[in-house]
């Protein structure tokens, strides 16, 4: 069984990589479940897949000077933008596919934590559109 561990994801939004700032990415999809039963399903629930959707969720660790991520981040706050992450910073490939598509920004945390915490910022974004899969 092959095995893998994460140590170099690649990150980009807006078409920034922000990989060096992200210490967890997670892409989630989903597909709404409808219920088509009828008398005929002779009492088993019947299902459709519904809508598509999905969340970039991402773990920041945060930077305020000039020109970093709370600079990048700040301008994107309420506006779709395109996202690509794969789980190494390789080439795109068979064995390295790369996730894209658009994110509303609907959220950013520019503090956040306690006393002796370093300062990260956890965010989690929805999706608006196709998410996409390939591998060239």
């Amino acid at each position: 069984m092959p095995k893998m561990v994460l140590l170099a994801e690649f990150v980009s939004l807006n078409g920034t990589d922000l990989t060096e700032y992200c210490r967890k990415a997670e892409l989630s999809t989903e597909v709404e479940d409808k219920d088509v039963t009828t008398y005929a399903s002779l009492g088993w629930k019947e299902l459709l897949g519904g809508l598509k959707s999905g969340e970039l969720g991402l773990e920041f660790l945060q930077d305020v000077a000039a020109t970093k991520l709370d600079s990048i981040m700040w301008p994107l706050l309420g506006t779709v933008v395109t996202f690509e992450v794969r789980l190494s910073q390789a080439a795109v490939g068979t064995s390295n596919p790369k996730y894209s598509g658009s994110v509303l920004v609907n959220g950013w945390n520019p503090v956040e934590g306690s006393v002796g915490d370093e300062a990260s910022v956890s965010v989690g974004y929805p999706t608006s559109g196709a998410v996409a899969r390939a591998t060239a």
